[in-house]
């Protein structure tokens, strides 16, 4: 038997395009890093820093823990904390009491903070760009393939869990029959397609373990 035939072909066998897809990723977040640490350090800011800021701008007013920074960017406590220390002495975050918890407090953006929030929002978008030379289509299968790369990731424990429509109570996939549009919001109570499906929405309310996975067997196995 010959080495290709042992491999699948002369180009290799299904692990080896698994191998070929993780090489592709880690080349992604190579470049991630390297903008975020060129854009962090021309302002004076470490990712980290601005990281919470970009957070802190999708939160809006409302805010977040220090506890719900951390786990948000998968970080360490004590990493959430230094940075957020930061931000407060250098003006752009400060921390108010939590309405809900007299005892805690929240941290949001400061005025300042909001405008340096929106200056960094487009650190990624040399990522962007190149995401919207695809043609549509191949988009929303792009979002819809990492989608559930991301889903495998949280399962395993290797990211924290983000507000993806696949695991929201809102969330009916394929109730529609229109393959455009074959999934349902509840929330907004309206049909949508693939390449609406949300990674992270501030209006997601986690659905009961049986739900969510009872979901995620209709999405993927459709």
């Amino acid at each position: 038997m010959t080495k290709a035939a042992r491999t699948g072909g002369p180009f290799g066998d299904r692990e080896r395009t698994a191998e070929r897809v993780a090489q592709a990723l880690v080349r992604i977040g190579t470049a991630l890093r390297s903008e975020a640490w060129e854009g962090a350090s021309a302002r004076g800011l470490t990712p980290t820093q601005v990281q919470i800021l970009s957070y802190l701008r999708f939160r809006g007013r409302q805010g977040a823990r220090v506890s719900e920074v951390a786990e948000a960017l998968a970080v360490t406590p004590a990493t959430a904390s230094e940075s957020t220390h930061a931000l407060v002495r250098k003006g752009l975050v400060r921390k108010v009491r939590d309405e809900e918890d007299g005892r805690a407090r929240q941290v949001v953006l400061t005025a300042a903070g909001r405008r340096e929030a929106e200056r960094v929002a487009g650190w990624s978008d040399f990522l962007l760009r190149a995401v919207r030379s695809l043609p549509e289509a191949e988009q929303a299968t792009l979002l819809r393939v990492l989608l559930k790369t991301i889903r495998e990731l949280q399962r395993a424990g290797r990211i924290p869990v983000s507000r993806m429509c696949v695991t929201c109570r809102y969330f009916r996939p394929y109730a529609h029959p229109d393959p455009a549009a074959p999934h349902h919001c509840d929330f907004v109570d309206a049909p949508f397609g693939d390449g609406l499906l949300r990674v992270d929405c501030p209006d997601h309310v986690p659905a009961e373990p049986g739900v969510q996975e009872e979901n995620w067997r209709r999405f993927v196995g459709a």
